[in-house]
C-alpha cells in the first residue's frame, strides 16, 4: 500500500511538472529562434533552370522535387563527391553548389572553384579553377568559363588559367569591383555583367581624399590602430566612377560622367544588347536623380532617360528591370507618387504607364512569366502589416493576389513564372510552404512547422492603433506578462527603433515580434513596441516626417504610446524602460535627456549621439547638411544635453563600431563628466556595430539586469 501510495504521488509531481510551462533561458531568448527553437523550414531553395522542379539541401544531399507530382529525386549527396572526386582531398560536409541545372554546377573551396558534371546518374568533381589568395567579391561567367574578382582593392578576370588585372590602383585607398556610397542605395556589389557576357562594368570609388577614422584593436598589446575612410556628414566625401572592361579587346575605359565629382552613381544595368550601360546620376543633395544613359564602348554619353525632383530628398533604390524579350521596355521603381510602384518605360518613347498605384508599395519583384506578359512582386496592399504575393499584366494592367493566408509572404519564382515557391508566416502561423500554380492558383503545400515554442509560458500580445498628432495610423503591440493580473501595477519596458528602413510591428512569428520580449514578460514586464513616422513599408510621407530633425517628430510619436501606456491602470507610471539600438540607441537617449522624467531607466546601445559625426549618404538624405540646417543638427545633438538627464541611462558600445563610432559614446562620457553627470556605461571589446553570437547573450542579460535593478 506504501509502495502504491508512493507511486502514486510520483505520477501526480510528474504530470505537474508536465503541466507547468516552461521559462525561456537567456540564451533561448536571444538565439533560440536560430538554435534549439528553430522553426523547421527547407533550406537553400531554388528552381532548376529549363525544369519545373525546386532544389533543396538536406543533411549532406540535395534533393529535386518535381511539381505537381512532388516526387522527390536524391540529386547529389556527399558520398557521390568524395567517390568521385579528382585531384583533391575528401570533403567532410557537403559543400553550396550552384546547380546551373539537375546535370551541372559548381561550388567554391577556399581560393579554388570546383566543376561537376552527372554523368550517367553518376556526378563527377573536377577541379576547374585556382584564383589568386584571397580572392573575395567571385562572381562567376560559366557561359565564358570565366571568373570575375577582388583581390584587396583591385579587380581580375580569369578565364581558365589566364589571368589578367583589370585594375591597377596601388593605393589601397582606390577601391575597385565593391559596394560603394557605404552600401546606400540599395548597394550591394560592384560587379555587373553584360548579357552576353562579354564586359563587365565595375565601381571604382576613390576615397584618398576623405579623412582617416582609426578603429583600434584591443585584442593585442600593444594595442593596433587600423584606419578607415569614414565621410561625416558635411565634410569632403569620397568619388565614384564606372568602369567597363571588355573581355574580346582586353580594353578599359570609363563612363563619361558630368558633374560634381561627389554626386553618387546609384542602380547600374545593363541593356539587353549589352551596347549600354544605364545609372542614376543622384546629386549630393540627393534632390534630383538623372537616369543616363551610357555607351559601354567608349563611355560616351547618350540620352537622359528621364529624372526625378523632390523638395526632401529622392531615393533609389533599384536598377531599371527590362521586360523578358525586349531591348526597349523597362520597369523602373519609384515613389514619386507618395510610395514605391511599379512604371513601364520605353527607351524611345519615355513612360508608357504606371503599372501600380495606391496607398501600398511595392517591396520586392520576384521575376516574369514572359509568355503571359507578367511581373510579380510582393507589396503591402492588403496591408501595412504584412507582404502578399501578386502577378500583374503589364500589357492589361490586371493584376491578382497569388496567396489566400494574412501573413508575412515571402516568393521565389521558377525561371518560366509558371510556379511560386511561397512561404510565410504569421502570428497563429509558425512557418508554411506552399507551391503555387501562378496560371490556376492551385496550392500544393510542402511544409507546415510545428509551433517549437508550444511548451513555454507564453505572453498574451495585443495590437494597439494609435494617431500621430496629425491623424496619421500608427501601430504598435502590447506583450502582457505571462501572469497577468489587471488588478496588479506592472513595469513597462518600451523597445524602439523608429529609423528608416525598419519596421518592428508585423503579422509575423513569433506574435510578440522577439523572444528577449516574452522573457521579460515572463518576469513580469509589460513590454511595448511601436513603429512612429520615420520607419518603414508606410510610404514616403510617414518615411520622410522627420526631414531636417530627426528625433523630433519620431519622439512625438513615441510618446502617444507613452500616453497610451499612462492610460491603462494596471501600468506603474513611475516605472517606465526604455530601450534600442543604432536609431533606436538614438531614440533612447533622446528620450531620456530631451523629454527628462518621462522613463525612468534608458538602455541605449550603438547610439548616435550627433549627426555631424554620422556618415554623409545617410545623414544628409534626412538632414540635408550640417551648414545647409545648422539648427536641425543643433536640436538632434545630445552632447550639450547631458545636464538634463532625471534617470537611470547605461550606455552600450562596441568597440570597433565603424557605423556608428566608438567616439559617439567616448564623447557624450566626456560631457557626463564635465557637466557633473552620473550615468552608467559598458563596452563590448572586438565587435563592431552590433554585438553577436554567444556574446549577445551576455549583451542582453546586461540590459535585463539595468532594468531589474532599477524598474523592479
Amino acid at each position: 500500500m506504501k509502495q502504491y501510495r508512493f507511486a502514486m504521488l510520483l505520477m501526480v509531481a510528474a504530470s505537474t511538472l508536465l503541466a507547468q510551462k516552461q521559462k525561456f533561458t537567456m540564451a533561448e531568448a536571444v538565439n533560440g529562434l536560430r538554435t534549439n527553437l528553430a522553426v523547421k523550414n527547407l533550406s537553400k531553395v531554388s528552381w532548376e533552370e529549363g525544369s519545373r522542379s525546386y532544389l533543396q539541401s538536406v543533411k549532406d544531399a540535395y534533393l529535386s522535387t518535381k511539381v505537381p507530382s512532388m516526387k522527390a529525386d536524391t540529386l547529389l549527396t556527399l558520398r557521390q563527391l568524395n567517390r568521385n572526386f579528382e585531384g583533391a582531398e575528401l570533403l567532410t560536409r557537403l559543400p553550396d553548389v550552384t546547380f546551373l541545372n539537375s546535370r551541372s554546377g559548381y561550388y567554391r573551396k577556399d581560393n579554388r572553384l570546383v566543376k561537376l558534371q552527372r554523368t550517367a546518374g553518376e556526378w563527377k568533381a573536377t577541379p576547374w579553377m585556382t584564383m589568386l589568395k584571397d580572392a573575395e567579391n567571385v562572381t562567376v561567367i560559366t557561359e565564358k568559363d570565366a571568373v570575375v574578382y577582388t583581390v584587396k582593392n583591385n579587380l581580375y578576370w580569369q578565364n581558365g588559367e589566364r589571368i589578367v588585372q583589370i585594375t591597377h590602383d596601388a593605393d589601397e585607398n582606390v577601391i575597385n569591383g565593391q559596394a560603394v556610397h557605404r552600401n546606400e542605395f540599395g548597394i550591394d556589389g560592384g560587379i555587373f555583367i553584360s548579357p552576353d557576357k562579354s564586359k563587365i562594368a565595375f565601381y571604382r570609388m576613390d576615397q584618398t581624399m576623405v579623412a582617416d577614422y582609426p578603429i583600434i584593436d584591443w585584442s593585442v598589446t600593444p594595442a593596433v590602430n587600423t584606419n578607415i575612410k569614414y565621410p561625416m556628414a558635411g565634410q569632403i566625401s569620397h568619388q565614384v566612377s564606372i568602369g567597363v572592361f571588355d573581355t574580346k579587346t582586353q580594353s578599359k575605359q570609363f563612363l563619361q560622367v558630368e558633374g560634381p565629382k561627389d554626386q553618387y552613381l546609384t542602380t547600374v544595368a545593363w541593356t539587353p544588347d549589352s551596347k549600354n550601360i544605364i545609372t542614376g546620376v543622384l546629386n549630393r543633395g540627393q534632390n534630383h536623380l538623372k537616369m543616363n544613359m551610357y555607351h559601354a564602348s567608349g563611355g560616351g554619353f547618350l540620352k537622359t532617360l528621364f529624372e526625378e525632383k523632390n523638395d526632401k530628398y529622392v531615393e533609389p533604390q533599384h536598377a531599371v528591370q527590362f521586360l523578358p524579350g525586349s531591348d526597349k521596355e523597362y520597369i523602373w521603381q519609384s515613389q514619386r507618387d507618395g510610395f514605391n510602384h511599379l512604371y513601364l518605360y520605353d527607351l524611345d518613347k519615355g513612360l508608357v504607364k504606371q503599372l501600380t498605384s495606391g496607398n501600398w508599395l511595392v517591396t520586392d519583384m520576384l521575376g516574369f512569366n514572359p509568355k503571359k506578359n507578367e511581373v510579380f512582386f510582393a507589396s503591402t496592399k492588403e496591408s501595412p502589416l504584412e507582404k502578399h504575393l501578386y502577378k500583374l499584366n503589364y500589357k492589361t494592367v490586371k493584376l491578382t493576389r497569388l496567396d489566400a493566408a494574412p501573413g508575412v509572404h515571402t516568393g521565389v519564382l521558377s525561371h518560366d513564372g509558371e510556379l511560386l515557391y511561397d512561404t510565410y508566416v504569421s502570428a497563429e502561423v509558425p512557418r508554411r510552404t506552399d507551391v503555387i500554380n501562378t496560371s490556376t492558383l492551385q496550392r500544393t503545400n510542402i511544409l507546415s512547422a510545428d509551433n517549437p515554442l508550444i511548451n513555454y509560458d507564453r505572453p498574451k500580445v495585443e495590437l494597439v492603433n494609435l494617431r500621430a498628432d496629425d491623424g496619421t495610423p500608427l501601430y504598435g503591440k502590447l506583450i502582457l506578462p505571462t501572469d497577468f493580473d489587471p488588478a496588479k501595477k506592472y513595469p513597462v519596458i518600451v523597445y524602439l527603433y523608429n529609423g528608416p528602413h525598419v519596421q518592428l510591428v508585423t503579422n509575423g512569428f513569433p506574435a510578440s515580434g522577439n523572444l528577449w520580449y516574452e522573457y521579460l514578460a515572463q518576469r513580469g514586464y509589460i513590454v511595448f513596441t511601436m513603429d512612429g513616422r520615420g520607419s518603414a513599408n508606410r510610404g514616403y510621407a510617414f518615411e520622410s516626417a522627420p526631414f531636417r530633425q530627426l528625433g523630433t517628430v519620431e519622439m512625438e510619436d513615441q510618446l502617444k504610446g507613452v500616453e497610451f501606456l499612462q492610460s491603462l491602470p494596471y501600468v506603474d507610471t513611475t516605472r517606465l524602460g526604455v530601450h534600442g539600438w543604432s536609431f533606436g540607441g538614438f531614440m533612447t537617449t533622446s528620450l531620456m535627456l530631451r523629454h527628462p522624467g518621462v522613463f525612468k531607466v534608458g538602455v541605449a546601445g550603438g547610439p548616435v549621439m550627433d549627426w555631424n559625426m554620422y556618415e554623409i549618404m545617410y545623414t544628409e538624405r534626412y538632414m540635408d547638411s550640417p551648414q545647409e540646417n545648422p539648427d536641425g543638427y543643433a536640436q538632434a545633438a545630445l552632447f550639450d544635453k547631458i545636464k538634463n538627464l532625471n534617470g537611470n541611462l547605461l550606455l552600450i558600445h562596441g568597440t570597433d563600431d565603424d557605423v556608428v563610432l566608438w567616439q559617439h559614446s567616448i564623447n557624450m562620457l566626456r560631457s557626463a563628466v564635465d557637466n557633473n553627470v552620473q550615468l552608467d556605461y559598458f563596452v563590448y571589446p572586438g565587435h563592431k556595430h552590433n554585438v553577436l553570437g554567444g556574446d549577445r547573450v551576455h549583451l542582453m542579460q546586461k540590459v535585463t539586469d539595468y532594468f531589474d535593478e532599477h524598474l523592479k
